[in-house]
């Protein structure tokens, strides 16, 4: 209770450092078994996606096996079924022949016992099936393009954006996994969902990523923490931000499964909130966990800042043992402290160890 106190107050202190290393265990595993599950069992592929023929039958009575029992004389009983809600069957097959398609249409308007007029009949070619597929993933590409160009040049930072894609990449495997897990099926707007969880995602990373950015100075100039020490403060003072953020976006979403799908049967509805939802959850997830530890490891490997965390750790930049320790720590102090967030030289002989004090002014 106490914890949570502080953390609505601004006050918490969390060691994400020490979390960081199981974060990023876990992100293996979960990637590893959404890989496995993309693999053995895979993707739901709607109609859209696959190309063929969609009957919805308006019925209560009719259920999966004896609608299988029924296309079996017409050759149709390896289709796809599944009850939509509570008054619906939808068959769906690779079938696009007119006969064919007439014949499963009778068979099951006989079935339910309504009108061959009442079945609802969607044909789809798979030219335009593969055409779709082509669009979806041309998006996710131009996407990810989109985003490491921007994240580069705004951020100044490459290694900004690796962590970024990364945990783009992260978050689509494991939405993926779980379609794969739960046999949803994957239809346009699943593919809009994704685009949009991916946008929330990117903005919660760039919102601790901002962050980090106004931080730097404490471990360029200041010397006073490393950046790995300052990235896990720039998430602390983040934090509620990130946890207000999510909540105001995963109610409406909620919403939106309970009440348009389950109350209204609204099957749309449904493949896009499940999208969002998984989304959400793991995109702010990823930011904590996957993105921000990522860019410190890469960030801890450059000079400036891996100077500064052996001189915290006590030993010579250079790794040896150094007598002369009070010069060679003000050279690297020199040295390190040059580098500014804008890239700009400071002035000769300043310090990052030692600065300057500020000079006083006489009052008249």
């Amino acid at each position: 209770m106490n914890a949570i106190r502080r953390l609505f107050r601004g006050e918490n202190d969390y060691d994400f450092v020490r979390s960081w290393r199981i974060g990023l265990t876990a992100s293996a595993g979960m990637v590893a078994l959404s890989i496995l599950l993309l693999l053995v069992r895979g993707l739901n592929l709607g109609l859209d996606f696959e190309g063929g023929t969609a009957w919805d039958v308006p019925t209560s009575s009719l259920g999966v096996s004896e609608a299988r029992d029924a296309l079996r004389p017409v050759g149709a009983a390896e289709s796809k079924i599944q009850t939509i809600g509570s008054d619906l069957l939808r068959v769906q097959s690779a079938a696009t022949d007119a006969d064919e398609v007439a014949a499963v249409r009778a068979a099951l308007a006989e079935a339910a016992g309504v009108t061959p007029d009442q079945v609802a009949v969607t044909t789809v070619g798979p030219s335009w099936g593969e055409e779709i597929s082509g669009k979806a993933i041309r998006a996710l590409v131009l996407f990810v393009i989109a985003v490491a160009l921007y994240i580069t040049f705004a951020l100044r930072d490459w290694r900004m954006a690796v962590g970024a894609l990364t945990a783009v990449v992260h978050d689509i495997v494991i939405s993926v996994g779980i379609y794969a897990l739960l046999q949803v099926e994957v239809t346009p707007a699943t593919v809009i969902a994704f685009l949009t969880i991916l946008g929330f995602s990117l903005y919660d990373t760039v919102v601790v990523y901002a962050r980090i950015r106004d931080n730097t100075a404490k471990v360029s100039i200041a010397g006073r923490m490393t950046y790995t020490e300052m990235a896990s403060l720039s998430l602390n003072q983040v934090l509620m931000r990130s946890i207000n953020t999510s909540l105001t976006a995963v109610l409406p979403v909620l919403s939106i499964l309970l009440v348009g799908s389950v109350l209204f049967g609204a099957t749309t509805l449904q493949e896009f909130g499940i999208a969002l939802l998984v989304g959400l959850l793991i995109g702010v997830y990823s930011s904590i966990f996957v993105a921000t530890p990522i860019t410190a490891m890469l960030n801890e490997r450059r000079p400036q800042y891996r100077m500064v965390r052996e001189r915290l750790a006590g030993r010579p930049a250079d790794g040896s043992r150094n007598k002369a320790a009070g010069a060679g720590a003000v050279a690297v102090d020199t040295v390190a402290a040059r580098e500014t967030v804008s890239g700009k030289k400071l002035p000769a002989g300043y310090s990052a160890s030692h600065p300057p004090r500020p000079r006083k002014t006489k009052r008249r």
